[in-house]
């Protein structure tokens, strides 16, 4: 079992940054991948970013390429979203994800889920 924790979500202003951590705990990471999905009202899950463990594949979807960043500490079972140039459209509940294998941006892959943090980008 993993278990996943969120955490720096909150409110900013249009132009501004946030960074969202994922703690993760509960047993071997090294086979895991690690995704940002992001959901607002209304709409579909979306994956945001994803990133091997190894670090030697990543994801963004084409709306934060060149402004999210996804990012891990394997040491501290970490992994980060750096949120730069933020848009009222990002505004979502934000959800660490971990499956196995390669990435994907299939939702039902991710195994393993948080509780979400919420992020809203005022205009």
């Amino acid at each position: 079992q993993v278990q996943l924790v969120e955490s720096g979500g909150g409110l900013v202003q249009a132009g501004g940054s946030l960074r969202l951590s994922c703690a993760a705990s509960g047993r071997s990471f090294s086979v895991l991948v690690m995704g940002w999905f992001r959901q607002a009202p209304g709409q579909e899950r979306e994956l945001v970013a994803a990133i091997r463990w190894s670090g030697d594949e990543t994801y963004y979807a084409n709306s934060v390429k060149g402004r999210f960043t996804i990012s891990r500490d394997n040491a501290k079972n970490t992994v980060y979203l750096q949120m730069n140039s933020l848009k009222p459209e990002d505004t979502a509940v934000y959800f660490c994800a971990a499956a196995r294998g390669v990435v994907t941006t299939t939702a039902a892959r991710y195994e393993y889920w948080g509780q979400g943090t919420q992020v809203t980008v005022s205009s």
